[in-house]
């Protein structure tokens, strides 16, 4: 596997994983306390969603910027100076038209 596919990978089950876990758990501790399956769901999630943004921002600093840099890397692959003074005069020509 190639070190963008492992970052992006890395990545995005981490992410997966700062949700499901907080949610699964949420969901079990609501239904344990007696709230209905609907109330449970929806307050699991809204808590699991807080949970996994917050751990996000806090753990995952090096993989978001490996992540970044693999797509930049995509993006600008293969591109000659053609290409690039070619999407200038598009930029160019867009922003004007929003004028």
């Amino acid at each position: 596997m190639s070190e963008q596919r492992k970052a992006w990978t890395t990545y995005i089950v981490l992410r997966l994983l700062f949700f499901v876990v907080p949610f699964a758990a949420l969901y079990a501790l609501g239904l344990a306390l007696g709230f209905t399956m609907m109330m449970s769901g929806i307050i699991a999630a809204v808590l699991a969603a807080l949970i996994g943004v917050s751990l996000s921002i806090l753990l995952l600093s090096k993989p978001r910027e490996e992540a970044s840099e693999s797509i930049y890397a995509w993006r600008n692959r293969d591109r000659t100076t053609d290409d690039i003074a070619e999407d200038a005069v598009l930029d160019g020509e867009s922003e004007g038209d929003r004028s």
